[in-house]
């Protein structure tokens, strides 16, 4: 019984301990911000790679996934209701599937498959090559010059994304209601901003600022763990996206809770 109550309570404090040690780096991170904008042109650059990498190289793959979307919707749509395109249960589907879940959902997690793993790997193989030990022996702040530029990257990029996910997929799914029923442009963005709340838009935005923020200090916390060695770098990688995975679904819940439900 002893040795039970002595492992639980070693688990809870390292816990604990863990938690501190994350909250520590996030608080860093914030603190840091401020002074990102008075630095050199090399750590804007290092943000404008990182926008390119994670926005706009990510750009075609989100448009493709984002009107497959919505064309199933209508596909789905028309298999149990008949005439599903011209229905006004269409518009009320659209706005929840894509535009409260689905476009920062599935933009979280092609972001957490290109850019999380990227991330987290880079920096792993940064300790590694003492990369990390050399800019802490100059004096500058690792958080400031790799972390700081990296995670404003992602969610610049993650509101981005976002917009365009949602912007692809309604245009994905008139596309393919016009293969069943002729629907006019107008009569189809008339009846779904009729449908749209401010709190819809609201919610989409907030949800895209913190899946953003939470893939990029998850997946650069993870990289920066590695303790010298290679081997380590794809076991915190993996770990950077399971975490990530994680805390995206659990943002999701809460947001979507506060939003429609209080």
């Amino acid at each position: 019984m002893q040795k039970i109550a002595f492992a639980v309570g070693r688990q809870a404090f390292m816990l604990f301990a863990k938690t501190i040690a994350v909250l520590s780096f996030v608080f860093e991170i914030i603190y840091e911000l401020k002074h990102f904008v008075l630095q050199r042109k090399i750590t804007r650059l290092i943000l404008i790679r990182q926008i390119l990498f994670t926005g706009f190289e990510a750009l075609t793959l989100i448009v493709f996934m984002a009107v497959a979307v919505g064309g199933i919707i209508i596909l789905e749509g028309n298999v149990i209701l008949p005439d599903f395109g011209r229905s006004k249960f269409l518009y009320t589907i659209i706005v929840i599937v894509i535009i409260r879940e689905l476009g920062g959902l599935l933009t979280a997690f092609i972001i957490i498959a290109r850019s999380g793993t990227a991330i987290a790997a880079e920096l792993g193989n940064m300790v590694v090559n003492h990369e990390v030990e050399s800019l802490v022996s100059f004096g500058i702040s690792p958080v400031l010059y790799l972390v700081v530029p990296r995670v404003l990257g992602v969610v610049l990029s993650m509101v981005a994304l976002n917009i365009y996910f949602n912007a692809a997929a309604l245009a994905g799914t008139w596309m393919m209601a016009n293969l069943f029923t002729s629907i006019p442009v107008s009569e189809f963005l008339y009846k779904l901003f009729s449908e749209i709340a401010m709190r819809d838009i609201l919610s989409s935005f907030v949800k895209s600022l913190f899946f953003g923020f939470v893939v990029a200090v998850v997946s650069s916390y993870q990289g920066l763990q590695v303790n010298f060695a290679s081997t380590e770098v794809p076991q915190r990688t993996i770990k950077g996206v399971v975490l990530s995975l994680t805390w995206v679904i659990i943002f999701d819940i809460i947001i979507t809770a506060i939003v429609y439900l209080v």
